[in-house]
């Protein structure tokens, strides 16, 4: 089922937000919470499309089947009026290919795949990764530039080259090369979103579509009005808006983690999507956390 969000300025809408995971108390993937608040974040924050199991969403604690039926669940409640995109990036190519099968399957209506991790593969590795999870499903594809966490930027060659690939159409930047974006932006027909909520009305100066937030579980409705805003021509009103919301994403994210302090802000505003998943217990090739005795995560006096 399509969205009526997309355009091809804006191929997954503008305003997004990375989906955290819900949990039970015992660790169990939450899906009937996850249906919840993906209502919420589309009817009541405004966003215009969600990220599941982004890393946020705690995918490296979930398995392959968590992941399915939880885009399922995510498409069945909001895919009719927001974008889904699935979120199938891992530092292993053929794992990361079988992902965005599988998401293809269940109904997402994109890709977001992040630069391979740890690994920290040469450029070309780089380019050849991502050509190939492009390649096989023909969903629009998200490429995530986030060298803090993955320790290798896509450089702005590898860009260029990637672009001309069919399929691939976005960034999510949290490189923060503001003026790198903007030669690509130039040159290619590539629609960058911020990717890091500090430096949202700064890429909308630049040309950003949009933004890929965590903020946008407590404030999505506020961003989306910032992006309003700036598209109109009013940027006075927009970076005022932008200096109110300074304490939330201050709070959110440079506290101790953005997933972290997202599910404490949701309890706090009455919407407890349970707590932190111990990321040490997870991983594609276990299907039952409770089976393998993993713990409870000791983050859990924030669900």
């Amino acid at each position: 089922m399509g969205s009526p969000t997309r355009t091809s300025e804006a191929p997954f809408g503008r305003m997004l937000t990375a989906m955290v995971t819900p949990f039970t108390d015992d660790g169990a993937v939450d899906y009937d919470n996850a249906r919840r608040l993906a209502a919420y974040l589309v009817d009541e924050q405004r966003n215009d499309g969600l990220i599941v199991s982004g890393t946020t969403g705690e995918s490296p604690t979930t398995s392959d089947a968590e992941k399915e039926r939880l885009l399922r669940v995510v498409v069945e409640a909001v895919g009719d009026r927001a974008t889904v995109v699935a979120g199938v990036g891992t530092n292993d190519t053929h794992h990361s290919i079988e992902l965005a099968r599988q998401a293809a399957r269940a109904g997402a209506h994109g890709l977001l795949v992040v630069t391979p991790y740890y690994n920290k593969p040469p450029q070309e590795g780089l380019y050849r990764h991502f050509a190939a999870v492009a390649g096989v499903t023909g969903l629009p594809v998200m490429l995530y530039d986030i060298p803090g966490r993955s320790g290798v930027p896509i450089q702005t060659e590898t860009l260029l080259r990637l672009a001309q690939h069919d399929t691939i159409v976005a960034v999510k930047d949290a490189k923060g090369d503001l003026f790198a974006a903007s030669l690509v932006m130039t040159a290619t027909d590539l629609v960058f979103y911020s990717g890091d909520d500090v430096l949202n009305l700064p890429w909308l100066s630049v040309g950003a579509a949009g933004f890929v937030s965590v903020v946008g579980h407590v404030v999505g409705a506020e961003l989306a009005r910032m992006i309003e805003l700036h598209r109109a021509g009013d940027v006075a009103q927009a970076t005022a808006l932008h200096r109110q919301l300074l304490p939330v994403v201050d709070g959110v994210m440079n506290r101790a983690g953005g997933a972290i302090m997202t599910k404490a802000a949701l309890k706090l505003m009455g919407r407890s999507v349970g707590p932190m998943r111990p990321s040490a217990g997870g991983g594609h090739r276990r299907t039952d956390r409770r089976a393998a005795g993993v713990p409870r995560g000791r983050w859990s006096e924030v669900g």
